[in-house]
């Protein structure tokens, strides 16, 4: 009978939580954070030593690690631009064409509370917070996109789909032939 009770009292204590949280991925671990550790830059003698920055509280060092820019770098990009603000040129007609009816400044903030809302609303039941389970996908899974559906809905149009494997004759996913395309019938 305490057994019953417990469990019973536990459930009850788990249905209240008000946590919006769809993903688990603390897994429980109150550990460090390895991926959270970077290296610092080796020490080098600078070719001027007038190109330092002056030394400020809480400012940078030219040692200091800069994870993303080192990533652009490595891909090929140009880190400089990183520290770009505002629209770049090239960018200048394709901003004023989305913009064209109108846009709401605070579309960030409106959609961050509109997902908050949604993640309330379908937050972790009973049994999935006591274990632990992640519910993400099926939190998400009205606005999930059918991949195959919107297949068949541009195959008649004639767009090509190289990406999509063709369904054999009874509907299933026919196994992907890496000689075969998506090709239209002629």
């Amino acid at each position: 009978m305490r057994a019953i009770a417990l469990t019973t009292t536990m459930l009850l204590l788990a249905a209240c939580s008000t946590d919006p949280h769809l993903m688990n991925v603390s897994a429980g671990s109150s550990g460090p954070d390895e991926f959270g550790i970077v290296p610092t830059k080796p020490l080098t003698m600078p070719t001027d030593l007038n190109a330092l920055p002056t030394p400020t509280p809480g400012g940078g060092n030219i040692t200091d690690p800069t994870p993303k820019a080192d990533a652009v770098a490595a891909l090929g990009g140009n880190p400089a631009q990183l520290s770009a603000q505002g629209v770049g040129a090239a960018d200048g007609a394709l901003l004023a064409y989305t913009s064209r009816l109108g846009r709401d400044p605070g579309i960030r903030q409106i959609t961050a509370q509109e997902d908050l809302e949604w993640r309330s609303r379908n937050s972790r039941r009973a049994l999935e917070i006591l274990a632990r389970t992640n519910v993400y996908y099926r939190a998400y899974e009205p606005m999930t996109l059918d991949s195959w559906a919107e297949a068949e809905r541009w195959r008649p149009t004639g767009v090509r789909l190289p990406a999509a494997p063709p369904r054999d004759a009874a509907g299933q996913d026919a196994p992907a032939r890496a000689d075969q395309a998506d090709r239209l019938p002629d």
